[in-house]
């Protein structure tokens, strides 16, 4: 599928896959509107992080997912929509879990019904490996048992089954694409990669919570080009489909690799704090991503090393933002 002239949604375009998503489409040539959600500040978050020549291509919405009416003329003549509005923060969602059902459940019902009153071609809807929980079978393929193991992941299950059964109940052209941990340039400070590797140019000690994890590390720009497979398939519709490297690594081992990138030998510190609730905390995500290969013609392509790497160079150009040596909880 050719990109170029085609109208397209992004919801949540101004976080941070959402970004990304709305750069690679307008070079592409796609008919972007941008959803933001909207605020007094007149913020865009990270779409101001696109170039502004690029960037004036789109036509930025401000509003919100939880609006129906909104949603209704946001998708009005649009041929796709990306679906990646949502509320993400799992520390966040043990103190304000209505807050991630009212945004990602009820949020996505209204892109679904809008989508499908708009017959928009295809609906891609924005998962995450969380749902699983921790791997009971390794790696881990759609089929693999759902397990939320915080009010964040249990809101994504909602809004996952909410969107397979409109493709079930009202033939809605659907996708739900699963990424694995994205990272790379623009991720939040708070984020396990920026996290490290801002604590490594201020300094050796990294100050982190459990290192016996392991997760399955995929780079944003992969990432995009799986939502940009999924939407140019039509074997893909009505399934859901893991985005992941299938390399998973202990946050010990990348604290490793983050620390060849800097130069320098980390220190760990765990710090209590950033440590999960026992029962919450998901030990291993490895990804399968067979079905995206088989289905989409996805596999993710950028080393880990690489990746970090980009993700180094762009937080030591934005030093203000990451705040070296300092650690954000």
């Amino acid at each position: 599928m050719r990109w170029k002239g085609i109208d397209v949604l992004v919801t949540g375009a101004g976080g941070f896959i959402g970004s990304h998503l709305v750069e690679r489409l307008l070079v592409a040539g796609a008919r972007v509107r941008a959803l933001v959600r909207y605020n007094s500040m007149n913020d865009w978050h990270l779409l101001r992080e696109i170039p502004a020549e690029l960037l004036s291509r789109a036509t930025v919405l401000e509003g919100d997912v939880r609006d129906p009416f909104f949603v209704r003329r946001a998708c009005d003549g649009t041929d796709t929509v990306f679906h990646l509005a949502a509320t993400i923060s799992i520390p966040h969602s043990y103190q304000a879990p209505i807050d991630f059902v009212d945004t990602n459940v009820l949020g996505t019902a209204n892109v679904l019904s809008a989508a499908l009153e708009c017959r928009c071609r295809r609906i891609i809807c924005t998962s995450t490996s969380e749902v699983y929980g921790t791997a009971v079978t390794r790696p881990m393929d759609e089929n693999h048992r759902l397990h939320p193991q915080s009010p964040y992941a249990a809101s994504k299950v909602g809004a996952d089954m909410l969107a397979l059964s409109y493709y079930d109940s009202f033939d809605a052209p659907v996708i739900v694409v699963r990424p694995f941990n994205t990272y790379g340039p623009r991720q939040s400070a708070r984020a396990i990669i920026p996290a490290i590797l801002s604590q490594l140019i201020g300094g050796a000690t990294v100050r982190i919570g459990d290192v016996s994890t392991k997760r399955d590390f995929t780079c944003v720009f992969d990432t995009v080009e799986g939502f940009l497979a999924a939407a140019r398939s039509a074997d893909g519709v009505g399934q859901v489909i893991n985005l992941g490297s299938q390399r998973p690594v202990s946050i010990k081992q990348l604290i490793g690799l983050a620390g060849k990138v800097v130069g320098r030998k980390p220190r760990i510190v765990t710090d209590r704090q950033r440590i999960r609730p026992d029962k919450s905390e998901v030990r291993v995500l490895h990804a399968d991503a067979g079905r995206a290969r088989t289905l989409i013609g996805w596999e993710s392509r950028i080393p880990l090393e690489d990746g970090l790497k980009q993700t180094y160079d762009y937080i030591k150009s934005r030093v203000d933002r990451y705040r070296p040596g300092e650690y954000l909880r």
